[in-house]
């Protein structure tokens, strides 16, 4: 997957004094065959797409909005602060008054775990909506990269591709699963998606006695057409994945959770988590 940012067109974009600075560089982590085939190796992480893509400042309480043409198959949008906390809605627009995918993001730090998400963007002319929810205090920098077939060419949805290396696991509704994984795991994939019926679910990163450091609300008019898929950060020990499937029992969602990333200096052949266990609500 070629991702190309000089598609993109910030609608109310200021001087270049509306950009911020990049924070110093962290470790670099290595890949777990990221899995799997090349659509996903080639996927980047919150920190590479800062490093590369062009970066908004989205002061609190102010909405940006980003536009692009029916080319675009999907787009990967990234969000962080400077190390405090969090608080934003980031919408898929299509059409007036269609709001076919919605996200609400906390991020207990960040900087230390930014959000990094896929939206897949079929039919006709779309737009991503980023509301900075959190007060004047608390801005947010946020970029999108934008995905378009060469031409002539096909690209493979990361989605996709893990989807079909991956065996998912049912999560009922209204039923949670954990996944805990080890120390070494730097940041883990998620995909959310149904069989085309509406998907609504909670993701949370939890760290310690339920302890969250990250809390996604999430809601597809199709979850097979716009699957959830987001790169969560993991930094330090005892983090767990909790998955919920908030919709009715009628509303059943298929989930993947998988390692992604880890510590340099790891023995990638050694237990990584990352198997969904059943926890009663």
């Amino acid at each position: 997957m070629k991702l190309f940012s000089s598609a993109i067109l910030l609608l109310g974009l200021q001087t270049s004094s509306a950009f911020l600075t990049h924070a110093p560089s962290r470790a670099t982590f290595s890949r777990l065959d990221a899995a799997k085939n090349a659509a996903v190796a080639e996927l980047k992480n919150a920190n590479e797409m800062f490093d590369s893509a062009p970066t908004v400042k989205v002061e609190g309480n102010t909405l940006r909005t980003c536009s692009f043409d029916t080319s675009v198959e999907r787009v990967q949008v990234c969000l962080r602060t400077e190390g405090r906390p969090l608080t934003a809605n980031v919408e898929l627009w299509q059409g007036p008054d269609n709001n076919p995918q919605r996200l609400a993001v906390y991020l207990e730090d960040g900087y230390d775990r930014p959000f990094c998400t896929i939206i897949e963007t079929p039919s006709g002319t779309n737009s991503i909506a980023i509301r900075n929810t959190g007060a004047q205090e608390f801005p947010i920098s946020a970029c999108i990269d934008l995905s378009k077939p060469e031409e002539g060419k096909t690209t493979v949805s990361p989605i996709a591709a893990l989807s079909a290396d991956s065996k998912p696991r049912l999560v009922q509704g209204g039923a949670v699963y954990t996944t805990p994984f080890a120390p070494s795991v730097a940041s883990v994939l998620v995909v959310l998606k149904t069989d085309g019926r509406p998907m609504n679910a909670r993701v949370e990163l939890l760290q310690g006695p339920n302890k969250k450091k990250q809390v996604m609300e999430l809601y597809s008019e199709d979850g097979k057409l716009r699957p959830f898929f987001a790169v969560i950060e993991t930094p330090g020990t005892g983090n767990v994945v909790r998955l919920v499937n908030t919709a009715t029992v009628e509303y059943p969602l298929t989930a993947i959770v998988e390692p992604f990333t880890i510590e340099p200096g790891y023995d990638e052949n050694g237990p990584l988590g990352g198997n969904m266990e059943w926890t009663s609500v």
